[in-house]
């Protein structure tokens, strides 16, 4: 009789499953629910060049190269197995900011991956303090000791706002470079300068809000307001003039957009300048302030790049903080400032650790709630990337047994990227239709092409930019990864390209470049 019932038990679903199954049988494949007519259309809008074709190229490249080949009879997983027969024998990343990167091999800073180790592995110091010392200097030892007892496991989530030790610490290098107070409370640690720019830019503009940008400009900019529907302002520097920027285009860019009728709400400065190498004078800040203060603008100085200064003497770096808080008093409390600053940059080059901060000063009350709320949305920043704050904001004192070896460090990065930089500026003015700014600071150099006319047809027929054409036939030809400068934006007619001065083999790097750009300029003359 069980065995009766449980027939009759599964009788009416088994019948249900034979329906369902006739019902499929019956109806055509269901395409994917994500496809690119459903996801959010912005997302089509968003371009970011030194990610893009030319870098998926190069790391096609790279991965051609280290391949065994087809001859080993080996077959890799997830790496394409073709012919070595390639006209180079590695690839060159002058795309992007990176200078750990292999390849690059900038050497970390002794110091900070002294302190680190520790406090990835604390038991050293607190387990088997005479192997330790026998490791690290008692300096190094100590600073660990101090921030683990701030921090704990670097395992552990942290304050939203990021370990308040360290902010305070930020604060105080910001007082003693500036010579003007800091709050920590307005000082948030975030992953990276990038992360800190979306999200800020993410809270303060609403759909179809205008955000001044420099052309040419860090593609971060442009990304983000095509993902936020926010309307890019563009301002162009002038080349001719050492990429300065001319207030005169400034005012056009506010005047062009009431007339559109775009809310101008934010104003963007990179100083030193991605990817000119160009660094503002202070009459030509204190302009900008001026401007935000009159138009109502907020003022956003992604100032990474503040210690790649080649010639402190020339152009030295001065803060946006440091001119807003000099002006007048109805000037200094009411023009709203926002700063960025990243460990990915300056002599540190520590960029995949994705460390950095913001400061906001001026910004309302209630606005300032709004900022920690989405800050807490993400629970914290690495931490790794903030211990890497704290050891930028405070370095080893003049005094400390770790300081010789730091200063000689960081003064060996920042005296080749100084020297490299110039000897490629040099090279680049000799080569027939190029022509290149010197750099100022930051570590790229945007030298201008002067562009065939019959380039320019092939390139229309490739359905690529002209420049585009020139960067990725450079990768073809010399492996050399370098971005289009129409990725930054640039003057309508003119063609660039954005290379890192972070290649050290400089001298290969410059006479593999020259033998393409002359054979380029006489295939197309």
């Amino acid at each position: 009789m069980s065995s009766t019932l449980l027939v009759r038990g599964l009788s009416k679903p088994a019948t249900r499953l034979s329906s369902i199954r006739s019902i499929h049988s019956s109806m055509t494949p269901r395409g994917p629910a994500l496809n690119l007519k459903t996801i959010n259309p912005s997302i089509l809008d968003v371009h970011y060049a030194v990610r893009g074709e030319l870098a998926i190229k190069a790391d096609k490249y790279s991965q051609q190269l280290a391949s065994p080949g087809p001859s080993s009879g080996s077959n890799t997983s997830n790496v394409e197995t073709l012919d070595h027969d390639l006209p180079f024998k590695h690839v060159v990343t002058a795309n992007i900011g990176n200078p750990q990167q292999k390849g690059l091999n900038q050497k970390p800073l002794t110091y900070w991956r002294q302190i680190i180790s520790l406090l990835e592995y604390p038991d050293l110091f607190e387990k088997h303090q005479e192997l330790a010392e026998k490791i690290y200097p008692k300096d190094v030892i100590a600073r660990a000791k101090s921030l683990y007892k701030e921090i704990g496991s670097v395992g552990a989530y942290t304050h939203s706002k990021g370990v308040l030790a360290i902010r305070k610490r930020v604060a105080k290098f910001i007082e003693e470079r500036d010579g003007y107070p800091a709050d920590p409370e307005s000082i948030y640690l975030t992953a990276g300068a990038s992360a800190g720019v979306s999200s800020i830019l993410s809270i303060a503009l609403q759909q179809g809000d205008g955000c001044m940008i420099p052309i040419p400009q860090y593609p971060l900019y442009t990304a983000t307001l095509a993902y936020l529907n926010a309307e890019p302002l563009p301002y162009y520097l002038s080349e001719e003039r050492e990429w300065s920027m001319d207030h005169d285009t400034l005012l056009k860019a506010v005047s062009e957009a009431k007339a559109k009728g775009t809310p101008v709400k934010a104003l963007v400065i990179i100083n030193p300048g991605n990817p000119t190498g160009a660094c503002l004078s202070k009459e030509a800040m204190e302009a900008v302030v001026h401007l935000c203060y009159e138009e109502g603008i907020v003022l956003l100085a992604d100032e990474v790049y503040q210690l790649n200064i080649y010639d402190q003497s020339h152009r030295p770096f001065i803060s946006f903080k440091k001119i807003l808080k000099s002006m007048p008093e109805h000037i200094a409390n009411s023009v709203e400032l926002i700063s960025f600053h990243s460990i990915s940059k300056g002599v540190s080059g520590e960029c995949g650790r994705r460390g950095g901060y913001f400061e906001c000063v001026n910004i309302d009350e209630k606005v300032m709630e709004q900022v920690y709320k989405m800050a807490s949305v993400t629970l914290c920043p690495p931490v790794s990337g903030q211990i890497g704050v704290d050891l930028m904001v405070s370095p080893p004192p003049t005094n400390s047994e770790s300081y010789p070896l730091w200063r000689e460090e960081t003064s060996l990065i920042h005296n080749n990227l100084k020297e490299r930089s110039y000897l490629m500026a040099e090279h680049f003015n000799k080569l027939p239709g190029m022509s290149c700014n010197d750099a100022e600071g930051a570590m790229y150099l945007f030298p201008k092409i002067e562009m065939p006319e019959k380039a320019i047809e092939e390139a229309k027929k490739r359905g690529k930019d002209a420049d585009v054409m020139y960067a990725l036939d450079l990768l073809d030809a010399t492996g050399i990864c370098a971005v289009a400068g129409s990725g930054f934006g640039q003057e309508p007619g003119t063609y660039h390209i954005r290379v890192t001065a972070l290649c050290p083999e400089t001298k290969e790097f410059v006479g593999r470049f020259e033998k393409f750009h002359k054979e380029f300029m006489d295939k197309y003359k």
